[in-house]
């Protein structure tokens, strides 16, 4: 009897259950006809794309400047996040105040920042206040005004920041990673930077930076939306046009890592956490590398959106952590390959030997067929969401420009996505993925998992409340990095 409703139940397990049916065949996501817009340059060497669109009465205006956090001074990391900062806190003959109430007015937004190889100025405006976009955005970028009273107005504001986020594990994790991944490099410090580089920046040393990188010939603008190329190419010629350039530069050197010091643990230990952060990292590949292609496929299949090796394990098959996910990180010439999970603090040399174990798998054997389907299929169909809006299309454009890539790289990626076998995304893990060259980082209560650390190997203990002193910001010496211009 047994064995007859057990060959029944075989023979129904393949069916779908009344009521329900199964899902669809989805056939693979279309490849982006991507064109790539003309790209007009002034004479000051300002670079201007449109993209035009009049489905809506809106203009915005993108611009970056081809520098970053990785420009700091040295000894005074941050100061590129300051610059950016304080760009709509006053102009040559517009106060901070007059700044807010003119984009108001036309029913707009500005947004500044920097981050790693750029720093960006954003005006958005209704179409018919277009003329003042391009005027408020030469505020920004041409005639900040570094008023001492809003330096000093951000430095409280960026200090109180700083005093929450170095308490928080997740934040101090990536930091300390950033430092022993990246030593020795322009990309080693936090691009925030600490409150003893905060409490020395001074207002010349701002102005200094924003004289020295913030130049025409190193700025893209993308404008996007209800706007003609003859009139887009007028306003930036008569807000743009005579933007000076300072003296010729020689060319930024570029920071290589030093050479793999073998693995290299590091406990921060927080005695009041619960749970511990967990970052598992290797080198990875400038932002142009041909071996980007087969590392984002790796990636996705190990710890990338949708399903990933990670997650399956440590959330679903063994409930040690809510999420588990890597990030390729990838720069104008280094990258970072950083796996990050977390959990409780009894578990935590468990889940980081796990993800350790699957990382080691990427690299001793072929990712599967099926694998290999969903994450080509993934990357592809991810693409096309980007170029969805105008603005989407904008940041596409600034990105290949940023980094150098040929006009023709969206419309070739789904063919060299899909042209990638298992045996390439094996060969380029082996490349990027060495056990041996780790960079562990684990920020936690230590005394709940220092009977496991040895498992990891010689490990490093440090206070939280000590990281800024025991992980110095990298010292560069003026010979890295030409003087400031007079």
């Amino acid at each position: 009897m047994f064995r007859v409703l057990a060959l029944l139940w075989i023979g129904l397990a393949g069916l779908p259950l009344p009521g329900r049916e199964l899902p669809p065949n989805v056939p693979p996501p279309e490849a982006v006809s991507f064109h790539m817009p003309a790209v007009q340059q002034l004479p000051n060497g300002l670079r201007v794309v449109l993209v035009e669109r009049h489905d809506a009465q809106i203009v915005r205006l993108y611009a970056i400047v081809q520098i970053g956090a990785e420009a700091d001074p040295p000894g005074l990391p941050g100061t590129a996040t300051m610059v950016a900062g304080l760009l709509p806190e006053g102009a040559s003959h517009r106060s901070a105040y007059q700044i807010a109430q003119a984009v108001d007015q036309a029913g707009g937004s500005i947004d500044t920042g920097a981050g790693w190889d750029q720093s960006y100025a954003n005006v958005s405006v209704l179409s018919n206040h277009a003329a003042l976009a391009f005027d408020l955005l030469a505020d920004l970028l041409v005639r900040p005004a570094f008023a001492p009273d809003e330096v000093e107005r951000i430095r409280r504001q960026t200090l109180s920041a700083l005093d929450v986020v170095d308490r928080d594990p997740s934040y101090v994790a990536d930091m300390v990673m950033r430092r022993l991944l990246f030593a020795g490099t322009d990309y080693a410090h936090s691009e925030d930077g600490t409150r003893s580089s905060v409490e020395r920046i001074t207002r010349k040393d701002l102005v200094d930076f924003h004289e020295r990188y913030y130049v025409p010939s190193r700025t893209i603008l993308a404008v996007v939306g209800d706007i003609t190329a003859p009139e887009c190419l007028r306003l930036a010629s008569r807000f743009l046009g005579g933007w000076k350039n300072g003296p010729a530069l020689a060319p930024e050197p570029r920071s290589q890592p030093s050479a793999p010091r073998g693995r290299q643990v590091i406990v921060v230990n927080k005695p009041d956490a619960v749970q511990t952060e967990i970052r598992v990292a290797n080198l990875g590949v400038a932002r142009s590398s041909p071996d980007y292609f087969a590392l984002a496929i790796a990636n996705q299949v190990l710890g990338g959106p949708a399903a990933n090796r990670l997650f399956d394990d440590l959330r679903t098959r063994h409930g040690l952590v809510y999420g588990a996910s890597t990030n390729l990180d990838c720069y104008a010439s280094l990258g970072a390959w950083v796996a990050k999970t977390s959990t409780r603090s009894s578990e935590t040399i468990k889940a980081t030997e796990m993800v350790l174990a699957q990382i080691a798998r990427m690299r001793d054997a072929p990712v599967q067929r099926w694998e290999l389907k969903n994450a080509r299929d993934y990357l592809v169909g991810n693409e096309a969401l980007q170029f969805e809006s105008a603005s989407q299309v904008a940041n596409q454009v600034l990105e290949m420009m940023l980094y150098h890539l040929p006009h023709d790289y969206w419309n070739r990626f789904p063919q060299q996505v899909r042209s990638l076998t298992a045996d390439d995304v094996l060969a380029t893990t082996r490349k990027y993925l060495n056990p041996e060259d780790d960079v562990i980082v684990l920020v936690g209560n230590a005394a709940a998992f220092k009977d496991g650390l040895k498992k990891l190997g010689p490990v490093r203990v440090v206070p939280i409340a000590d990281v800024g002193r025991a992980f110095p910001e990298p010292e560069k010496g003026t010979a890295d990095r030409p003087s400031p211009a007079k």
